[in-house]
């Protein structure tokens, strides 16, 4: 079997998770890399993992990056950067384990990815690759100029045939003004092959009134195809290349919610591990909900091995 090689842009934090003055976790996260290291417990060696980033050369830079590693997921294309260090965020969760968040990023490392002098190296590394991967987040977090290059490069690798996912992942404290959001949210999806959204994220961000409208205006912006997330209620898919209805995948809700901090991106996760080795949709979506019903049940953005390992086993071992 071929492997598939996929790059997942964005940007990983130190995560604090804990109440305020009283007992803290320090763990990490950020989108892209959380889905980056689902994707590499859920696909095993049947897709390479790239995370494409930057980080420091202090030493929670180089934990992260060595744990990564042990993860499966290729940090070649971590890009270092001497003059910055990672960001910080603090999680607070309620009694029904949704989550408030403090950022601390502003001069994190990644912001300033298409800065770094090795940029240009890793576009033509990335240009190697079947498909990228990136977030509503990987877009926020750079400065203007630069995101507008990034959306430059992405429409030279998507003409060389490249797969561009995107997960819209809308943080109104990352933008200026909702104006600024829909106008990269546009130009994004003008390139997107297959685009994975939240219900919820959508009609706060559009007004959207329920998920057919999501789906006239992805279709209408570009989008070919596009799942849409809606937690317990599941997923729909259209392709909007056609005029085919859309097709809903249920999941069964988890016992006990704990903690939702990653669940779109375990989705997203699991869903790209059967997508990309030839699983057809409604098994690919299926596999996302498997694993985020998981994940939502510990606490933290990556939970532990030991903790996906039977679901994981049962997508890799293919018996799901």
């Amino acid at each position: 079997m071929t492997v598939k090689r996929i790059g997942l842009i964005g940007e990983c934090m130190i995560e604090l998770n804990g109440a305020p003055f009283g007992e803290m976790v320090q763990r990490y996260g950020g989108d892209a890399l959380n889905s980056a290291v689902y994707l590499a417990r859920a696909a095993g060696d049947a897709v390479e993992v790239n995370f494409i980033s930057a980080m420091g050369t202090d030493p929670l830079s180089k934990g992260m990056i060595s744990r990564w590693q042990a993860e499966g997921v290729n940090t070649a294309h971590v890009l270092i950067d001497p003059h910055h260090q990672p960001g910080l965020y603090l999680i607070q969760l309620d009694e029904q384990g949704e989550r408030t968040f403090l950022y601390w990023r502003n001069d994190s490392a990644a912001r300033y990815l298409i800065r770094h002098p090795e940029y240009p190296a890793l576009l033509a590394q990335m240009a190697q690759m079947d498909a990228i991967y990136l977030s509503g987040i990987s877009l926020a977090i750079l400065p203007p100029q630069d995101r507008l290059q990034l959306l430059d490069d992405l429409k030279t690798l998507s003409q060389q045939g490249k797969t561009i996912l995107f997960d819209s992942n809308y943080r109104p404290a990352l933008w200026a003004d909702e104006n600024e959001t829909r106008d990269c949210y546009q130009a994004m999806y003008a390139l997107t092959d297959m685009a994975l959204v939240t219900d919820d994220d959508e009609a706060r961000l559009w007004g959207d009134s329920d998920r057919n409208s999501t789906f006239a205006r992805l279709a209408k912006a570009g989008v070919k195809q596009a799942i849409i997330k809606a937690g317990a209620q599941g997923c729909d898919y259209r392709d909007l290349r056609t005029d085919a209805p859309a097709i809903t995948i249920a999941t069964t809700p988890a016992e006990q919610v704990v903690d939702t901090t990653s669940a779109g991106d375990a989705f997203n996760a699991g869903f790209l591990a059967g997508w990309l080795t030839g699983a057809d949709i409604e098994r690919a979506a299926r596999m996302g909900h498997r694993l985020a019903g998981v994940v939502i049940q510990h606490k933290g953005a990556i939970i532990p091995q030991a903790a996906t390992r039977p679901v994981t086993d049962t997508l890799l071992n293919n018996t799901f």
